[in-house]
């Protein structure tokens, strides 16, 4: 199927001006397209387009013509889109309608009058291809992030339409299952010839397997179609605020000539030609024998929601004051058990948690929530406001605080999110990812002892979570504030934790500082991580000493910046 926009333009009822402005792409038949560009550029957006969200579900005003295999889109019926496109979207709790894993994926097939027999067997083998044989029978909405989006994933591999759309395909899975998944993509893209549209943040992540073409918007607007290895050539990434893959910026700090080289990944650039460049790349080993007071204890924690299986089995650590610490594992490992237990929402069977030398038990939700501030992964479950300053002040109106003072918070923390041109929108108008820097924000501005994020990087762009992340990190550093951050972002762990905690089947296999944890590549497998560019540039390379080789590159990253 083809796909073409010509000077087309869209604008949401909600606002003044077009998020999509004067777009002209052609897609044809079989190619597999990556679409790029900061929150709130119009990717999604343009997704929407595509899949026939818009018009038929999101009102606004277009211009100009979508036209899909030489239809005019304005002439289909939304149940026309669905047997053209089928989508993964970002949000995967909104996309499900089964009351089990198995009804969920069949549901494509039973609106085709597919039959049982025929439809149990097609139901088994697509679950199995993204690891869901064994849950068929569990609510999708009992499921982790990631498990969740496999789900998705499976319920439209079932439906045999010509287009597949995913929006943030890996925004919630681990490592391993994100790389799985490109995989996944990739050979469904082989073997069907169907059309591959992504629509993701993280870029060296989609370019694990080839793809024939990079889209990047920026403001609503189409900046740059090439290929990848031109996109990565060119100075776009960084204009835009793109994060370039890690062994290109770990070449470049190193001084490396990359003229001419085909930079689509380690495996086509000539690393012996470089090694010279990495001579003198090992750190210095800074321990520091500065012990802090504990901030937080949890002792021989353990939980299970259904007094069968444990989510948590008998862990046990410290995080100490003013430490940045990351929390890792696959989906569904128990992170987020921890961090249910730590807010109140649920009572551990065995164990139990300290902070600031106070048994959490003894304290209620409220109490807590007056020092630890959590921010979750959806930000859909956190928003209770229709405008963005009244969800910010929320917090400090129930402290009690008086206007005058509520106001100045909010606007020092709107400043500090990147949010100030936004400040009197309606929450509904912004993108996954803006909603996701207010939940941050109205979390900021209560200034809690300790701040737990839950997969921040989920939905943001490199360049919004990166000044976020920076000043959450000024705030670690200025004013001592405790931060575990639980991500599946290798990256964003590399660049700004300390120390990680890794949690494998309910279980505590790790705890070290984090370029040693990232140096072991067994521990990251039995995790579902997987080991970053840095380390198999490292690896490919020949240094003995990995972990020195990651320390020092962070170092001249961290003065870089």
């Amino acid at each position: 199927m083809t796909i073409e926009f010509s000077d087309f333009s869209f604008r949401y009822e909600s606002l003044d001006k077009p998020t999509l402005k004067h777009i002209n792409l052609r897609i044809e038949k079989g190619e597999k397209i990556v679409i790029i560009g900061p929150s709130g550029s119009g990717k999604s957006t343009l997704g929407q387009c595509l899949n026939g969200l818009i018009p038929h579900a999101i009102k606004g005003e277009t211009s100009g013509q979508l036209m899909l295999n030489g239809h005019a889109s304005d002439s289909l019926d939304l149940h026309q889109y669905t047997e053209k496109i089928g989508t993964v979207l970002q949000d995967t709790d909104s996309q499900f309608v089964g009351l089990s894993v198995g009804e969920d994926i069949a549901f494509a097939l039973e609106n085709q009058l597919t039959s049982n027999i025929e439809m149990y067997p097609i139901v088994q083998s697509t679950a199995k291809m993204v690891e869901l044989s064994d849950m068929l029978e569990r609510s999708p909405h009992d499921l982790s992030g990631g498990q969740k989006q496999r789900v998705s994933l499976a319920g439209i591999l079932v439906d045999d339409v010509d287009t597949l759309l995913f929006d943030e395909p890996l925004a919630a899975l681990d490592p391993k299952t994100g790389r799985k998944t490109i995989e996944i993509i990739d050979q469904l893209h082989q073997e069907t010839g169907k059309t591959i549209i992504i629509i993701e943040h993280r870029l060296e992540d989609v370019l694990h397997r080839p793809v024939d073409r990079i889209i990047l918007m920026e403001k609503g607007e189409i900046v740059a179609d090439m290929t990848p290895n031109d996109l990565l050539a060119s100075p776009l990434l960084e204009q835009h605020g793109i994060r370039e893959p890690l062994y290109l910026s770990a070449l470049k700090a190193a001084g490396c000539s990359l003229e001419n080289t085909d930079r689509t990944a380690l495996t086509t650039l000539p690393l012996e030609q470089y090694q010279p460049y990495f001579s003198d790349w090992s750190a210095e080993q800074r321990l520091s024998n500065n012990k802090n007071e504990a901030l937080l204890t949890l002792n021989q924690l353990t939980y299970s929601y259904d007094g069968e299986k444990n989510a948590l089995e008998d862990v046990s650590f410290t995080i100490d004051q003013g430490e940045f610490v990351s929390i890792l594992g696959k989906n569904g490992s128990g992170k987020s058990t921890i961090t249910k237990l730590i807010m109140g929402v649920i009572d551990p069977d065995c164990g139990n948690i300290t902070l600031d030398g106070d048994d959490l038990s003894t304290l209620s939700i409220f109490e807590r929530s007056q020092k630890i501030g959590v921010v979750m992964q959806n930000p859909n479950h956190m928003i209770s406001h229709h405008m963005i300053v009244d969800e910010i002040a929320f917090g400090l109106r129930n402290k009690g605080l008086d206007e005058s003072t509520i106001t100045a918070k909010v606007n020092e923390v709107l400043e500090l999110c990147g949010l100030s041109k936004y400040r009197n929108w309606p929450i509904e108008a912004l993108s996954y990812g803006q909603k996701k820097r207010v939940t941050i924000a109205s979390i900021l501005a209560l200034e809690p002892k300790l701040l737990i994020l839950d997969e921040p990087t989920a939905g943001q762009d490199y360049r919004n979570y990166t000044s976020m992340l920076s000043f959450i990190k000024k705030l670690n550093k200025a004013l001592g504030i405790t931060v575990i951050i639980i991500s599946h972002d290798m990256h964003l762990v590399l660049e700004y934790t300390d120390r990680s905690i890794v949690i494998s089947d309910s279980k505590l296999i790790a705890d070290a500082p984090m370029t040693e944890v990232f140096s072991q590549p067994k521990l990251l497998e039995q995790a579902n991580l997987t080991t970053t560019s840095l380390f198999d540039l490292a690896e490919q390379l020949g240094k003995s000493d990995i972990n020195a080789f990651m320390q020092y590159f962070i170092q001249l990253e961290g003065h870089a910046a």
